[in-house]
């Protein structure tokens, strides 16, 4: 087996949520005082099998399930939510969550009438806005359940 070069990026995908990997997703966890955050990928995947418009996937580091993301697509009307995203705790701060949300974006901005990518978010010490800050997201100035509703312009 040959040795991994240094610094070598582990390769990050989005993959189907499945009976084979759906318990490593479901252990996935943010870090400790990240809970409020975001609702846990038990809920999400609940949600998302109820909601037609939802697309969610694991994300993945090489072969190990290090997060989880959730759309609301609504390709008809050129409408895309950011729904739920995380990482689990234990994989922070290596890069996989800028990674996984830069192939998300990629994705919606080759998708039918995109225009824009929304998303919500809380404040709050260990919360995701700054994260969201610098992959382009701009908050709007609006609330929206209760959260911040931000924006990222894809095209004009």
């Amino acid at each position: 087996m040959a040795a991994k070069k240094p610094g070598r990026k582990v390769k990050v995908t989005l993959r189907k949520v499945t009976r084979k990997n759906l318990t490593q997703v479901l252990k996935l966890e943010v870090a400790k005082g990240q809970e409020k955050f975001v609702a846990a990928n038990a809920v999400s995947i609940a949600q998302g099998c109820f909601e037609k418009a939802a697309w969610f996937r694991a994300i993945y580091a090489g072969e190990t399930p290090v997060g989880f993301v959730m759309m609301y697509e609504n390709r008809k009307l050129g409408k895309y939510y950011l729904w739920r995203f995380m990482i689990d705790g234990k994989h922070q701060g290596k890069g996989y969550g800028k990674r996984a949300l830069t192939l998300i974006i990629d994705r919606v901005r080759k998708s039918p009438r995109a225009k824009n990518l929304t998303l919500c978010f809380l404040r709050g010490r260990g919360g995701p806005e700054r994260f969201y800050e610098r992959l382009g997201f701009k908050d709007t100035g609006k609330i929206k359940y209760g959260e911040h509703l931000a924006k990222l312009v894809l095209r004009k």
